[in-house]
């Protein structure tokens, strides 16, 4: 699907509309994972996308996922409906080259694929930050296309908010959230349920396959005087039904956790200190054999930031011991790898220049030792008009599954990344701007399974692809008392360096637009995307997917201070499509939930 310059221009400068902010408090314009620090949006030289709490009370969102998808360049693959293995390609980069952090804490698995979206419930999360590009220089391992944090909910105000909903295939979902707060500190706790029939996830086949949710959260901060000392515990568990390659009806059970403890205090004149204990768990068993994936990782996180001038100097020390066992295919293994590493950055504002400079030296037990760096420059023109230029690479470790599980290669090495980006923005006036950005970025030894007997099929993973992947992205975006709108565009060519031809699961244009339209305290929305075709997997060539147009249609009716009803027709024309060949999505649906707010 080829989108003609006429309607890109066209969506791109239409007066535009989003979310209006109910009763309510101001849109937070600081964001924290680009740099590690607080810093205004407008200030960020990154590439960076935050989704509110407000538009995601909206979305109504299953998942994660379905939350995300909405963004034009964030591609979603999905084996089926909810619950169902889900992977996102920022950029064009492959699945596992998206690092998933829960409150700045990784919760990608050691094992194999990305982190399970499919499992995080909007309704436990605050606000998404997520920066495009590698950001290895910070975070390590698996930041090649970019950095997703979700940050749970953690306001400081006292009272309690509830939700009830429903809606089809049967599904049905429940959320309590309470929270106290006092000069001394605060406390807060947040659980959330959902269940659904399900839908039969794959063509070929009429068996539902249902999901069910049940996830918790939990926060507490203590004042010191001037150190403050927080605890959070994020958990969700439950099960998903599934089918196996001969349409074997299975389930399988899950369970995710990030529990954090940080301290943060003065040291001395400009210098701030902030060490962080965590642990996560990512577990998943099959109830009708005995294969099964864990990951266990501890971490330490040690910043300290000092203030000298125009420079904001950071400096860091992660260490990590990650604990892998699976069984899968008949092969198995039980593995321990610890990372090291320090990090080093320095902000420096000057006037109308704006610089960052990152480097992070990594030992990991596995991969060998790896450098990594960031260099972002923005130069504001004039108060409207400002460039940006960055440049920066990243790597990925290879993962327990590939070194040992079937097709298993322990002498594998690190998938590596550089990449270089332009881009501009203009703000028109105050309640409407623009961006453009142009990227590249070259990736190497990229980890493919080798078949070396075609008669069974046999083989083992190797680093042999690599893949160069170019594209320019475009925004317009516009604010005010009742209209908010957003647009994006994307036109991205992810190819194969070897093949010529473009990634699997990848679409080469996406277009997405948000508008919203506020009514005093009710509101009513639609949201769009539309993707051009991409390819998959298939036998002896790959499938084509066709490209396709979703559209949602949201909307909020108030019933008083406290109480409001939501609702969402998702897939409102009723699109017939896929992300994965062979395996079904949502087709139209209504949901509905009944919502009270004390605060």
């Amino acid at each position: 699907m080829k989108y003609p310059l006429s309607l890109l221009l066209a969506l791109l400068s239409v007066p535009a509309l989003s979310l209006a902010q109910e009763q309510s408090e101001p849109i937070e314009n600081v964001v924290v994972t680009a740099t590690r620090t607080s810093l205004a949006a407008d200030k960020v030289s990154a590439p960076i996308i935050v989704i509110d709490r407000a538009t995601i009370e909206r979305s109504m969102a299953t998942d994660l996922a379905d939350l995300l998808k909405f963004h034009a360049g964030l591609d979603i693959a999905r084996n089926g409906g909810p619950g169902q293995p889900t992977s996102v390609f920022i950029r064009g980069t492959e699945s596992n080259h998206t690092l998933v952090m829960i409150d700045g804490v990784k919760i990608n698995p050691g094992t194999a694929g990305g982190a399970a979206l499919q499992q995080i419930s909007p309704e436990m999360v605050e606000r998404i930050e997520i920066v495009k590009g590698p950001r290895s220089s910070l975070y390590g391992s698996e930041a090649i296309g970019g950095v997703i944090n979700i940050i749970t909910l953690r306001k400081a105000q006292s009272g309690v908010s509830a939700s009830l909903g429903a809606g089809r295939y049967a599904t049905r979902d429940a959320s309590f959230d309470g929270r106290i707060s006092g000069e001394s500190g605060s406390m807060g706790a947040s659980v959330s349920w959902m269940e659904t029939d399900g839908f039969p996830v794959q063509t070929d086949t009429d068996l539902d396959r249902g999901h069910d949710n049940r996830t918790a959260n939990v926060f507490g901060e203590l004042n010191l005087g001037e150190v403050l000392l927080s605890v959070r515990h994020w958990e969700a568990q439950g099960n998903t039904e599934y089918l196996d390659f001969f349409l074997t009806p299975l389930d399988q059970d899950f369970r995710n956790q990030a529990t954090t403890m940080q301290l943060e205090a003065p040291l001395a004149g400009n210098w701030q200190t902030s060490v962080m204990l965590s642990r996560v768990v990512d577990e998943l068993s099959q109830n009708q054999g005995s294969d099964f994936f864990i990951t266990e990782r501890d971490t330490l996180d040690w910043q300290n930031d000092f203030h000298a001038g125009e420079h904001l100097f950071s400096a860091g020390l992660y260490l990590s011991s990650e604990d892998t066992r699976a069984l899968s295919f008949g092969t198995g293994y039980d593995e321990s790898t610890d990372i090291n590493a320090v990090y080093l950055q320095d902000q420096i504002r000057n006037g109308a220049h704006d610089l960052v400079a990152a480097l992070r030296y990594t030992d990991h037990e596995t991969a060998g030792s790896h450098n990594t760096w960031n260099l972002d420059y923005a130069y504001s023109v004039t108060p409207a008009l400002r460039l940006n230029a960055g440049a920066g690479t990243g790597f990925r470790a290879p993962n327990s599954s590939e070194r040992y599980g079937y097709g298993g290669n322990p002498d594998l090495l690190p998938e590596t990344s550089t990449n270089m980006e332009l881009g501009a923005s203009y703000q028109l006036d105050p309640k409407q701007q623009v961006w453009v950005r142009a990227f590249n970025n070259e990736i190497d030894n990229l980890i493919d399974y080798v078949i070396l007997d075609f008669n069974t099929f046999e083989g083992i993973n190797q680093n042999v692809a690599r893949a160069r992947i170019q594209g320019i992205e475009a925004g317009y975006e516009y604010i005010d008392q009742d209209w908010r709108f957003r647009a994006e565009a994307v036109s991205q060519d992810p190819e194969d360096r070897a093949t010529r031809e473009t990634l699997l699961r990848r679409a080469k244009q996406s277009l997405s637009a948000s508008l919203v339209r506020g009514f005093g305290a009710h509101e009513l929305g639609l949201d769009m995307l539309s993707t051009g075709e991409r390819s998959d997997y298939g036998f002896p060539s790959a499938t084509r997917l066709p490209g396709y147009t979703l559209f949602n249609l949201t909307a909020r009716m108030s019933l008083g201070k406290s109480w409001w009803l939501q609702g969402k027709m998702e897939n409102l024309l009723d699109k017939q499509y896929q992300t994965v060949a062979g395996y079904t999505t949502s087709g139209r649906g209504v949901y509905l939930s009944v919502n009270y707010r004390s605060f």
